[in-house]
């Protein structure tokens, strides 16, 4: 690039070359630092703006920041309590899931029906209410009603366990049924003959006649109060029972229980004998309540009416 004037002296012509590579850099060189000097003002007048900050605008962002602190805190713990909350409800859906099935069991209803692994069969198609805007539940509201209806299920269904345990127990108390499994009744009870003397006696059980070596069976839930031999009767096992009832199983082969055991009904107490005064195989089989002679046959009847 050539640049001509005229001289002052003689007004004779000059040139002067310039490189315009040159030129080019000293211009960007300039607009640089122009943009550096526009930064750097920027940049002092923020921090002038920050430190020379209005007083009262500064303490407000001061209790803005330390009211926004505080609802985060408020929210964590409110988190925190509803995370246990929850937790504290899981464990007692499963406590309530249990005591369900073990209700199931009490009272002999089909397991596959109220099974309580499985979800609760809801649906149906959606209908929303016109005019109705999605508002979000109250959650603490939501889980203080699920946890009144939770104590509510909860003490139902204590009071139904409870009853149908009694009612179990009663009726595993409650003398019913054979004192052997297989076996037919051989003497009644009351006056008959004597098989061994002919005469007239009072017979004060009533005798089953059965397989030796079978099973000889408890027909209720009791404590054995006597495990051994009786004059006539031989090897004799006696069980109190609840309501003052007491029953006896003699003729035994072998006497299976000792004084104390806790048996069920159904369980075998003995084998079945000819021990003591006896024409054969059998069962002598006798009821006291409070130690009055009762009749066997009508606790036996009971068989078909007691599970």
């Amino acid at each position: 690039m050539h640049i001509i004037y005229v001289g002052r002296r003689g007004g004779a012509l000059r040139s002067v070359h310039l490189n315009l590579r040159w030129f080019m850099a000293l211009g960007l060189f300039l607009l640089a630092l122009a943009v550096a000097a526009g930064a750097g003002l920027a940049t002092a007048f923020d921090r002038y703006s920050q430190v020379h900050l209005d007083p009262v605008l500064a303490l407000e962002l001061d209790a803005q920041r330390e009211e926004l602190g505080q609802v985060r805190n408020d929210a964590q713990r409110q988190l925190q309590a509803f995370s246990a909350h929850i937790a504290a409800l899981q464990a007692r859906l499963t406590r309530l899931d249990a005591l369900g099935e073990r209700l199931t069991e009490l009272a002999e209803l089909d397991a596959s029906e109220f099974d309580f692994s499985l979800n609760v069969g809801l649906g149906g198609p959606e209908h929303l209410l016109e005019g109705d805007a999605y508002s979000p539940p109250p959650f603490m509201q939501v889980l203080d009603e699920l946890t009144w209806r939770l104590d509510s299920r909860e003490a139902q269904l204590d009071v139904l366990e409870q009853v149908l345990a009694e009612r179990r127990l009663d009726a595993a108390t409650e003398l019913s049924g054979r004192p052997v499994l297989r076996g037919y009744l051989s003497s009644p009870f009351g006056r008959r003959v004597d098989p061994l003397t002919g005469r007239q006696s009072v017979h004060k059980g009533v005798d089953f006649a059965a397989k030796a070596g079978s099973d000889v069976v408890a027909v209720a839930a009791g404590v054995v109060t006597w495990s051994g031999r009786k004059a006539g009767y031989g090897n004799t096992v006696e069980i109190s029972h609840a309501d003052g009832y007491v029953t006896l199983y003699a003729h035994n082969q072998d006497n299976l229980v000792k004084v104390g055991d806790l048996v069920q009904r159904g369980q075998t107490i003995a084998t079945v004998g000819r021990t003591g005064r006896s024409t054969g195989y059998h069962v002598h089989f006798e009821v006291t309540k409070d130690g009055r002679q009762m009749n066997p046959t009508s606790f036996i009847a009971r068989a078909g009416e007691v599970r």
